[in-house]
C-alpha cells in the first residue's frame, strides 16, 4: 500500500474499511430504497440546523438505521485486531465504504495525526477524532502506547458502533460498547486541511464555472442536481485543458458527500491551499467550491456518495466537448 516515493515515516500499517450493513438481516438495499420512495422523507431532522459543535453534519445525518456497522467486515462482537509494539508508529488507512453513514473515528488513548485525504498528502493535523464521510479516505499516524485499545467508529447521528482492537501488549480487550473519551474531543474534518505544496494546483484563471444545485423532493424521495434526476439531467460541459470550478449549492437539510469520477479536484479555500480530493462533504444549506483540471477526456459521473441519494437521482455527468 506504500507509494514508491513516500518517506515511510511509520513502522506498521493497517487498512480500516468502515461499512454499514443490512443485506440479509433487515431486507436488502433495493427493498429499503423502495420503502423510502413509498414513504418519502422523515421530517424528524428538519427542525433546524443543529449545533455545529455537536452536530457538525447538521441534525439529519442519514435515511437508514442499520442493524450492523462494520470494520473490515466484522461486527463489534467479533472485532479484528491490529497488532503492534509500544512506541511504533502505526499508519491507519481508513476508507468509508458505507452507503448512508458518516463515521466519527477515534482510537482510545491516542491522538490521530492526519497525513492524507483521498490519497493526497496534507500538512499534518492532529486531533482526537476524525469525521469521515461516505467515499472519503484518510490516513492517520499514531504513536502506539502499551496495552489494548478500542478503535471505534460511531455512526454519526445514529445508534451503534463499529469496533476494532489495536493491541501492543497483554491485558483484556476493551469490550463491545467502549466509547473512548477522544470521541468527544477535538474533531478533524476536511475544512481544517491544507494540501502540501507539491500537490496544489498552479494558480491560473478559471475558464468556466458550473453551479451544481443539490435539491430534493420529500414527498417522492427524489434527490436532484439542478432540479433534475439522473436520466433527465443536462450534462455539464467541459473542454480539455480547462480549469473549471464546480460550485455546489446544497439546498437541502442533509449533507452530501459529492464525488467526481475520473478526476481529483482542489477544494477552494480562498488561498489556493485547499486539500486535493475526489469526494467532499457539502454541508446542509451551505456551498462548497472545488476546482477541476480537465485532463481526462470522457463522460464522467458526478454524484452524491450517499448511495440512496444517488440511486434516487442525485447524479449528473461532467461531459467533455470539442
Amino acid at each position: 500500500m506504500t507509494e514508491p516515493t513516500e518517506a515511510g515515516d511509520y513502522d506498521v500499517e493497517a487498512v480500516i474499511v468502515l461499512d454499514d450493513w443490512l443485506d440479509g438481516v433487515a431486507g436488502d438495499p433495493d427493498q429499503r430504497l423502495e420503502q423510502l420512495r413509498r414513504e418519502g422523507m422523515d421530517m424528524g431532522g428538519m427542525g433546524g440546523m443543529g449545533d455545529p459543535s455537536t452536530d457538525p453534519l447538521g441534525p439529519d445525518t442519514g435515511d437508514v438505521d442499520f442493524p450492523h456497522y462494520l470494520v473490515n467486515g466484522r461486527i463489534p462482537a467479533a472485532p479484528i485486531t491490529v497488532q503492534g509494539r509500544p512506541g511504533q508508529r502505526l499508519r491507519l488507512r481508513m476508507i468509508n465504504a458505507a452507503s448512508d453513514t458518516a463515521f466519527r473515528v477515534a482510537l482510545g488513548g491516542h491522538r490521530l495525526g492526519i497525513t492524507h485525504s483521498d490519497g493526497f498528502p496534507v500538512e499534518p493535523v492532529d486531533g482526537d477524532a476524525l469525521l469521515i464521510g461516505m467515499g472519503e479516505r484518510y490516513d492517520a499516524v499514531v504513536t502506539l502506547q502499551d496495552g489494548a485499545f478500542p478503535l471505534v467508529a460511531l455512526p454519526e447521528g445514529k445508534e451503534g458502533q463499529a469496533l476494532a482492537i489495536v493491541r501492543t501488549g497483554s491485558g483484556d480487550p476493551p469490550p463491545d460498547g467502549s466509547l473512548p473519551a477522544e470521541l468527544g474531543g477535538q474533531l478533524v474534518m476536511a475544512g481544517r486541511l491544507r494540501a502540501v505544496e507539491g500537490v496544489r494546483f498552479a494558480p491560473r484563471e478559471l475558464d468556466r464555472t458550473h453551479v451544481v444545485t443539490l435539491g430534493m423532493d420529500m414527498g417522492s424521495y427524489r434527490w436532484t442536481i439542478n432540479g433534475e434526476v439522473f436520466g433527465q439531467h443536462e450534462p455539464l460541459p467541459i473542454r480539455g485543458g480547462e480549469r473549471t470550478r464546480l460550485r455546489f449549492e446544497n439546498r437541502t437539510m442533509m449533507f452530501h458527500p459529492m464525488h467526481l469520477h475520473g478526476h481529483t479536484f482542489q477544494v477552494n479555500n480562498g488561498s489556493g491551499t485547499g486539500p486535493r480530493k475526489d469526494t467532499s462533504i457539502v454541508l446542509p444549506m451551505q456551498a462548497l467550491e472545488v476546482d477541476v483540471e480537465a485532463d481526462n477526456p470522457g463522460q464522467w459521473l458526478l454524484h452524491c456518495h450517499n448511495l440512496y441519494h444517488g440511486e434516487a437521482g442525485m447524479m449528473t455527468v461532467l461531459s467533455y466537448v470539442e
